[in-house]
């Protein structure tokens, strides 16, 4: 990692890993923004004292990891939604028979007709979350004018936070697998809280479709 993050390689593989992990979530494109943004950190305060030896090390831009992390996940967004969107009949025989899928395509249905995508945001940090959404998103047939703004947003607010984490916990803790390391635990805490606020609106949507069967029940 260390000879990768010191080479202008290290933005296709990071933009790669964040293209792909929207079918492959167990891809670590989290970390390896992460690492990168920690030895950004680690050669900025190299760099001040190298110029004696002559000496400046590369280091990855922090704009370019954010630009290029933002942009790979808005790509592999579109791919998702696109080939959701043309799944036909089997993809929807799928959905229906996962119904995490079902309530996350009810629940980003409903966020969307009311103007409020803030929840494509909120599943991009959920592991997993991108993928439900952005499928979702396709197999529901929503206008791409309703998802697109809010997949960038979402990537853009991941790349920034990811990028951040291991910037500055690279400068408070030094480039070691410690900062790396309490980096990575603070994504991983973002993802669980995540998790639990998407879930929470079709939990919501659950209960409110249930009291209303039963009430026309009772009449």
């Amino acid at each position: 990692m260390g000879a990768l993050t010191g080479s202008p390689w290290i933005y296709a593989v990071v933009a790669l890993s964040v293209l792909l992990d929207v079918f492959l979530p167990l891809l670590p494109s989290g970390v390896l923004v992460i690492t990168a943004a920690t030895a950004a950190a680690a050669g900025s305060t190299t760099v001040a004292g190298a110029g004696a030896a002559g000496q400046v090390p590369e280091v990855p831009s922090l704009l370019a990891l954010i630009l290029c992390a933002a942009t790979a996940s808005v790509l592999g967004d579109l791919v998702a939604y696109r080939l959701a969107w043309r799944g036909g009949e089997r993809l929807d025989r799928a959905i229906a028979r996962s119904r995490r899928l079902t309530s996350a395509q009810e629940s980003l249905g409903a966020a969307l007709a009311r103007g409020g995508g803030i929840l494509v945001i909120i599943a991009r940090f959920a592991p997993a979350g991108r993928s439900v959404v952005s499928l979702g998103a396709g197999a529901a047939h929503r206008k791409v004018k309703e998802f697109l703004p809010w997949s960038a947003l979402a990537g853009v607010a991941w790349a920034g936070y990811s990028v951040g984490l291991g910037y500055f916990g690279g400068q408070w803790l030094g480039a070691t697998w410690v900062a790396t390391a309490v980096s990575v635990l603070a994504l991983f805490v973002a993802g669980a809280l995540a998790a639990y606020l998407v879930r929470r609106p079709a939990a919501e949507a659950a209960a409110t479709a249930s009291a209303s069967a039963t009430a026309t029940t009772a009449s």
